[in-house]
């Protein structure tokens, strides 16, 4: 059986939107959580009067996050689909874990948004849009949860996609090609069975639409990139590189180049859960025994390509990011590290080029002196010492980058254009 295509799918929305709660039913009315787990958490949401929050705790397998009725951290829930293999990343809706939802979004090939009937949009909801914006998501499914709360009312819910509509023409989604689904993840209709309660309503349930996702294009036509996660040395076959492919594909007798360290290898074979492959594609995590290169010669963060494309090293690069969460104020000067495919380093803010409002993208102060958390930028960067990072339209897995400082993600964005150095 060829196994189904694999999606990384983020949940996200504004905290109470009950984002949580359709997760766990997606699960549950698929088959992929037992009946006899939701009960027994129901009976704890019952004594601890948080009642309606049994799906919730499916996702939140955390006890502080049970007690305080709040997503923290980033979990990740496997599903399939008639079409798909899902991998659910439940991203945080709360305005403090924003920066987990960076690490989870950043990795996501669609987004379902999921915003409450009875609020509507609301400021949040436009920051999580922007940042799925930011980081490349391009596909994107609007849930108009909590119908139940307000009688199945179809004026309730124009009203809401009519507002989730203005914002997602703001930052350039085309709101006629997203499917809007009015459901209840907490009693189940319209998530994974087609409601009896909204005959108004003819369009596909929840899970109908993620099948209607299209699968994230194989780069296997760019040049090979390969960021290096470990490097083992392995008695009698030599320097074997593990990393996962991101675009290319890689061969046997391919001569290589890891860059920054500049060096250059022949691959003598490819190995994937212990079977030798004759060749490796985007999305496989792979060992690989390379001739002529030491085990001293490369390290992770480094990323092989062909000789004739070697992987770009950054002298500098102008990058557009949104800032998520720093104490204070960022200025020209400030040395955070980067974290960017495998490769984590310290870079230098060398200029504000331009603060954009976050709603929008449209420029509202040339070379602003300072940003803080909530604004959105394009900066130029320079890295402190040698790093691959490349533009976000050519190779979009190795543009993204979350900035991190003081123990947690401050920023996240993407490259526009790197200034390459010579090597």
């Amino acid at each position: 059986m060829a196994e189904k295509p694999h999606l990384n799918l983020v949940f996200i929305g504004h905290v109470d939107h009950g984002k949580s709660t359709s997760v766990g039913r997606l699960l549950l009315d698929t088959g992929h959580i037992e009946p006899h787990v939701i009960e027994k958490y129901k009976k704890e949401a019952d004594q601890k009067g948080k009642a309606t929050f049994e799906f919730a705790w499916v996702m939140d397998a955390l006890k502080e996050e049970r007690e305080r009725g709040l997503t923290i951290d980033v979990a990740h829930k496997r599903f399939n689909t008639q079409k798909f293999y899902f991998t659910i990343i439940d991203a945080p809706g709360h305005r403090d874990f924003v920066k987990n939802m960076i690490t989870g979004t950043s990795q996501a090939d669609a987004a379902v948004i999921v915003v409450s009937a009875i609020e509507g949009p609301q400021a949040q909801t436009k920051e999580h849009i922007f940042l799925a914006r930011t980081l490349g998501v391009n596909q994107i499914l609007i849930d108009v949860n909590k119908m139940d709360a307000v009688n199945w009312d179809q004026k309730k819910y124009e009203e809401t996609k009519k507002a989730v509509s203005e914002l997602l023409k703001t930052v350039g989604y085309k709101p006629d090609d997203i499917p809007f689904i009015p459901a209840s993840g907490y009693k189940g209709d319209n998530v994974a069975k087609p409601s009896e309660n909204m005959p108004w309503y003819k369009g596909p349930t929840l899970l109908q639409a993620l099948d209607s996702l299209k699968e994230p294009p194989k780069m296997t036509d760019k040049p090979l990139r390969l960021p290096v996660q470990d490097v083992y040395t392995i008695t009698g076959v030599g320097t074997v590189p593990v990393g996962r492919v991101e675009t290319g594909v890689l061969k046997p007798e391919m001569k290589i180049i890891f860059m920054p360290a500049n060096k250059v290898g022949e691959v003598k074979s490819i190995e994937m859960h212990h079977e030798v492959l004759p060749q490796a594609v985007p999305g496989d995590n792979v060992g690989f025994n390379v001739r002529g290169i030491a085990k001293t010669d490369v390290k992770r963060g480094d990323v092989a390509g062909p000789v004739d494309n070697p992987p770009s090293v950054a002298k500098s690069f102008t990058a557009q990011i949104m800032v998520l969460n720093h104490p204070s104020v960022i200025t020209v000067g400030y040395t955070p590290v980067f974290h960017a495919h495998t490769a984590q380093v310290a870079c230098t803010f060398t200029e504000l080029l331009k603060k954009l409002d976050p709603r929008t993208g449209t420029v509202k102060e040339e070379n602003p002196q300072f940003l803080k958390t909530g604004d959105a930028a394009i900066v130029k960067i320079m890295p402190t010492k040698p790093m691959v990072i490349e533009k976000a339209k050519d190779f979009p897995q190795l543009g993204r980058f979350a900035i991190r400082d003081m123990g947690q993600t401050v920023a996240a964005g993407m490259v526009i254009d790197v200034e390459k150095k010579e090597m």
